[in-house]
C-alpha cells in the first residue's frame, strides 16, 4: 500500500497495537532452535516498523516481551534480551528508523544496566520526532494499571478516567484503534487493556516472522470497513 492509498482509506487508525506472536512455532516448523525464530521475528519487527513510518501512522506499539515471559527457559530469555540490546545498538542508525519518537513501555528495573542505558539514549535521541513508536518490554497491562493507581494514590479524592489515562505508560497518546495479533491465537494477553477498550481486533494465523507489509495492508483494509460506534446505537 502506498502512502496515498493509505490516506484514501475510509477510516485510518491513529494507534496500532501489534502482538508479535509465533516466533517459536515458526522455528519449530523448520526444525530450528527457537532463538532463530526470534532473530527472524526481529527482522520482521524492523520491516513493519519502517512500513508504519512510511505510512505516517501516528502511533504504533509492539509487544516485545511480557512480564510473564520471564517464565520461559533462561537460555531463551537471555537470547531475547541480547537481540533487544543489538536492536537498540543498530536500528536507529538505519535510515528508515529515523522518523519516529521511541518510548519503552514497562518496568525497566529487572533489565540489565546496559539495556537501560541504551533505552534512555534512544528515547533522548528520538525525542524530536512527531510520530510515536512504542516498544513494550517487560510489560503487562495489570502491572501498568497497578503502577498508575499507586502513582495517583492520595493525590485526589476522586480519580477520573482521564487521570488514569495520564498515569499510564502511554500518557499523551491516543487509545488503540486497531489491535493486530499474529500466530493464530485469539486473545490479547494482558496487552494495553485500558487503551484497547474500543479497539478493533484483527487476528491472523500468519506467524510473526512471515508477516509482511501486505499482511498489515489487509489489517488496515479490515479496519477501514469497520463501523465504530463506541457504544452508540446504529
Amino acid at each position: 500500500m502506498t502512502n496515498e492509498e493509505f490516506s484514501q482509506l475510509a477510516a485510518k487508525p491513529r494507534h496500532i497495537g501489534i502482538i508479535m506472536d509465533g516466533n517459536g512455532r515458526w522455528a519449530k516448523k523448520r526444525a530450528l532452535p527457537r532463538s532463530v525464530g526470534h532473530k527472524f521475528g526481529a527482522r520482521t519487527f524492523r520491516a513493519i516498523a519502517e512500513y508504519c513510518i512510511k505510512l505516517d501512522i501516528e502511533v504504533v506499539t509492539f509487544f516485545a516481551f511480557s512480564t510473564e515471559n520471564w517464565k520461559r527457559p533462561k537460555e531463551e530469555v537471555d537470547g531475547i534480551m541480547q537481540l533487544f540490546i543489538e536492536y537498540l545498538q543498530d536500528s536507529f542508525n538505519r535510515k528508515g528508523m529515523q522518523n519516529m519518537r521511541v518510548r519503552f513501555l514497562g518496568d525497566r528495573a529487572p533489565l540489565s544496566d546496559e539495556a537501560k542505558a541504551l533505552m534512555k539514549n534512544v528515547e533522548q535521541e528520538t525525542a524530536e520526532y512527531k510520530n510515536q513508536l512504542n516498544i513494550a518490554i517487560n510489560y503487562g497491562s495489570h502491572d501498568e494499571l497497578v503502577t498508575a493507581f499507586n502513582k495517583l494514590n492520595g493525590k485526589k479524592a476522586e480519580i477520573s478516567a482521564q487521570d488514569i489515562s495520564e498515569a499510564l505508560y502511554t500518557h499523551g497518546q491516543p487509545d488503540v484503534d486497531l489491535l493486530v495479533r499474529t500466530g493464530g491465537e485469539q486473545r490479547i494477553s494482558n496487552f494495553l487493556l485500558w487503551q484497547s477498550a474500543y479497539a478493533e481486533l484483527y487476528f491472523t494465523d500468519t506467524l510473526w516472522p512471515d508477516f509482511k507489509e501486505k499482511d498489515l495492508d489487509q489489517a488496515l483494509t479490515f479496519f477501514a470497513h469497520r463501523q465504530r460506534r463506541f457504544g452508540a446505537a446504529e
